[in-house]
């Protein structure tokens, strides 16, 4: 949800192979105990295709409320306590500022900064986390000063609603922006986002009714749906559907709770106003089309339709919903549980190619964390659910908020390049280097943090009447009201591997059931101190019934091992994990690095409470930690490994583009390093020497063999352009890469007006540049680019014009394969060249000035 949105509206040595697609390789077993006591029981059903009365599918699992589980000392607690020390801290008239302006009440409150700035247009978003932050920190821990705290914000907002029709705006609406912010969204003339802030705040009141009893908040907010109706209803759906280009959050989602709070069935449809069809519709065909869509744009739409299943409508939402899931899961997901790179969904698959400190925004987390939760409680069987939330919580969500702040401030991305560093993007002037602050950021990741960190209880366990499951390795006691009965669960996890249930209180028949995860191998599990013999099959459940009492005691052990996952793109790029817990390498204060080349067999474990490891990396010991207790340092979480490929030949490849017909280029060098046009690009006459590839600026290129300088020390690259007018920024002549972190590139023109070649092994913040003039259009000019020995020289028309003589990125620095090698096409969003190419040339050498003069003809 950045700013940039607003344009679019829109203990071994020995390392275990795995998959990133961790998900898909969990069964769905059962393993029942067999003892005297014990019943067997066979696996839970997959679910019913339709919900029962009250929204449940058949062989479906209920949440434990709030208040009927405590997070015990560990972690978990002490994150929500430093978010409970802030939303004590938070004074809600500085929020309240900007609702109160604009209806015409009076505040003399100090205005926040960042997002919540008087002048910034999702002004009041904050406002909606705060309610539900504070509703959510009351119902786990009864703290009253919070939930009153909550009713006075609450009541505020209802002042400030009554007081709208006087200020100009329709009945029931609230915001701290204009009214008016709907006439530009309706009439598509750019807003940020104001659909997603009534959204949060629509939220917040909901949580506030649900979680403390606030029956303010049912009003409130029950007004604010009257206005999202008359508005939403007075547009056809064609104009519906326009408005839904922009980010709207998961207004779905909060119309489908209405439903469920009031029984009233017209909220039902107008959430289904809110079904983006271009979005939906390839998703109910199981089509990945989420390439180059803003990623928690979409994750909010699909909590809501799978909500609206519940709420009784179509099968087709729910599997809209699940097919999202699985996508998203086993194709657009780093090693950490989270997704996007530059807040984008990008091609399936791409991970070592979309490594960035950019990747994984904490908010994409947060709602799909929401949509695995409730795919669970339908789906109960399926480890795999629980295992990706494991992932997503210990190693992202864990992570996210600064263990040094009493405040408990959060970041915007966890990075995943080389040399990242945890952060909220300067988005606003903030030092790139910080967390959230008190007052000055307030983007959506400090929002949704106030969230998460208040609802780690949540999901710990969950029961039908005669099963209670334990699905995630939190220390956390449960309070079965229903059946009489309370479990406590103790444990060290991850840096122990096994974790504790006793009976604290009670007694009662019921089936006690344990994830056993996918990572695991020879688990076991004694009761009261005996062992239950055969070993629970991982990715399975593990169920024990018998008549419990206080003192009853189960323990189950789950080891872990040091396991590699390569990403689906370049096996050669890997991750180390142990358990499900991804291991960061700590470089302190070295940022902006090339990816460090990891040897896999010398990773190991020096500690184990707090887990810690050492492998060897480049030639240097490096210490790897826990990615969630990485702060404050530069870091690395993917690694390059294997054998470093050869240089390639003095004269790597030639297209001469003389070609006529077909669509292959043809390597004039005999290196077989064959070209492809692809798109919009066509043979042409008229070239420079003979033909030429002519580039339509819509959607042709060329594509470049694979590897064709890979392993590269020094380099030249040769070329005729001619340009069809001034070009597009960020077009490009050509590049070369693996993604984002790694490439090289020439583009015609640069964000400052200029020819330019850059090439980072770090990512775009460690580019290295050369700027000169721009090149004249409607004619052919020859560009060159000669690298070698730290020095890289421009030439145009055969005459240098520009050189850096410290340049120290090189392609053997981009890894083992580099396959994404384009002439007119960029590796990232950008336009398309429009033009003609001739006679390229690559070596594996630097030409001399002369060598280029020659091919210039100067």
């Amino acid at each position: 949800m950045s700013r940039t949105e607003r344009s679019n509206g829109s203990p071994s040595s020995q390392v275990a192979p795995g998959r990133r697609q961790f998900i898909a390789a969990a069964a769905t077993g059962v393993a029942v105990a067999a003892l005297p006591t014990a019943v067997g029981t066979a696996a839970y059903a997959s679910p019913a295709a339709g919900p029962e009365p009250g929204g449940r599918a058949s062989g479906a699992v209920e949440p434990f409320p709030l208040d009927a589980v405590a997070l015990l000392p560990g972690v978990f607690r002490d994150n929500q306590a430093r978010n409970t020390a802030y939303l004590h801290f938070v004074d809600i008239d500085r929020l309240l500022h900007t609702f109160r302006k604009n209806v015409g009440l009076p505040s003399d409150a100090e205005p926040c900064g960042g997002w919540e700035g008087p002048d910034v247009e999702l002004r009041g978003h904050t406002t909606g986390h705060l309610l539900s932050g504070l509703a959510l920190t009351y119902a786990n821990t009864g703290d009253t000063a919070v939930r009153d705290k909550g009713r006075k914000l609450v009541a505020a907002l209802a002042q400030c609603q009554d007081a709208s029709p006087g200020a100009g705006f329709g009945k029931g609406y609230l915001s701290a922006f204009p009214e008016s912010f709907f006439d530009r969204l309706e009439a598509g003339t750019g807003v940020w986002a104001p659909y997603y802030t009534i959204h949060k705040i629509m939220a917040g009141l909901v949580d506030q009714h649900r979680l403390t009893g606030d029956d303010q908040a049912l009003d409130v907010v029950l007004r604010q749906a009257a206005w999202v109706d008359k508005r939403t209803g007075a547009l056809s759906h064609d104009h519906m559907q326009r408005v839904l280009q922009t980010e709207f959050g998961g207004m779905n989602d909060v119309l489908a709770d209405l439903h469920e709070v009031t029984g009233d069935t017209n909220w039902l449809k107008v959430a289904e106003r809110f079904t983006h069809d271009v979005v939906f519709d390839p998703l109910a065909r199981n089509e990945d089309k989420l390439a180059g869509l803003h990623a928690n744009t979409q994750i909010p739409k699909m909590v809501g339709a799978l909500r609206l299943w519940e709420e009784g409508l179509g099968d087709r939402y729910r599997t809209i919903a699940e097919n999202f899931w699985q996508i998203v899961t086993d194709h657009h997901t780093y090693v950490i549980g989270g997704n996007s790179n530059g807040e984008a969904f990008h091609e399936p698959d791409a991970i070592a190619a979309q490594l960035s400190n950019g990747c994984c925004e904490n908010c994409n987390s947060y709602n799909m964390l929401k949509l695995t939760r409730l795919m669970h409680l339908h789906a109960p069987h399926r480890v795999d659910l629980l295992d990706y939330y494991e992932r997503t919580l210990f190693n992202q969500m864990l992570g996210e908020q600064d263990p040094d702040s009493a405040h408990g401030f959060n970041i915007y991305y966890t990075g995943l390049a080389p040399g990242s560093y945890k952060q909220q993007p300067s988005f606003m002037g903030e030092d790139p280097k910080a967390y959230s602050t008190d007052y000055d950021n307030f983007s959506c990741d400090h929002g949704s943090g106030m969230e998460t960190q208040a609802k780690f209880a949540e999901s710990v366990f969950s029961h039908d009447d005669d099963r209670l499951l334990v699905n995630l390795f939190v220390p956390a006691e449960v309070k079965w009201k229903a059946r009489g009965v309370s479990w406590r669960q103790t444990t060290g996890f991850p840096d122990k591997a096994s974790t504790t249930l006793t009976v604290t209180a009670g007694a009662a028949e019921h089936e006690l059931r344990v994830r056993i995860p996918s990572w695991t191998s020879g688990a076991r599990v004694t009761l009261n101190g005996r062992s239950l013999g055969e070993r629970p099959k991982a990715g399975s459940w593990f169920a024990l019934r018998r008549r419990w009492k206080a003192g009853d005691r189960v323990e189950v052990t789950l080891p872990m091992r040091l396991a590699i996952e390569p990403t689906p793109d370049d096996p050669d790029v890997q991750a180390v994990l142990y358990g499900p817990v991804v291991l960061a390498g700590q470089y302190g204060d070295r940022g902006a690095m090339r990816m460090p080349r990891l040897d896999p067999k010398s990773v190991k474990q020096t500690a184990a409470a707090p887990m810690r490891f050492t492998a060897r990396a480049d030639d240097e010991n490096v210490t790897l930690l826990p990615i969630a207790r990485t702060h404050h340092v530069y870091y690395t979480a993917y690694w390059l490994t294997g054998e470093p490929p050869p240089p390639p030949p003095e004269f790597a490849a030639w297209h001469r583009f003389d070609e006529t017909s077909g669509t292959t280029a043809a390597d004039a060098t005999g290196n077989g390093k064959a070209a492809q046009l692809m798109g919009g690009a066509a043979w042409a006459s008229g070239g420079k020497i003979g033909g030429a590839v002519a580039l339509d600026g819509s959607d042709g290129y060329v594509k470049l063999a694979d590897d064709v300088l890979a392993g590269a020390t020094a380099y030249s690259l040769a070329t005729w352009v001619k340009l069809d007018g001034t070009p597009e920024t960020w077009t490009r002549i050509v590049d070369i890469g693996t993604g984002a972190s790694c490439n090289l590139f020439l583009t015609p023109r640069s964000d400052s007006d200029t020819l330019r070649f850059a090439i980072t092994a770090g990512g775009a913040g460690a580019e290295e540049r050369i700027d000169v003039d721009q090149l004249p259009t409607g004619s052919w000019v020859h560009v060159a680019l000669t690298y070698g020995n730290g020095t890289a020289v421009l030439y145009v028309d055969g005459v240098e014009k520009g050189r850096n003589e410290q340049v120290t990125a090189r392609p053997d620095m981009f890894g083992n394969h580099i396959r994404a090698g384009y002439l007119g096409k960029s590796q990232y969003a950008d336009p398309y060249l429009k033009g003609a190419l001739d006679d390229f040339r690559i070596y594996g050498k630097t030409l001399t000035a002369a060598d280029v003069a020659e091919l210039a003809g100067a």
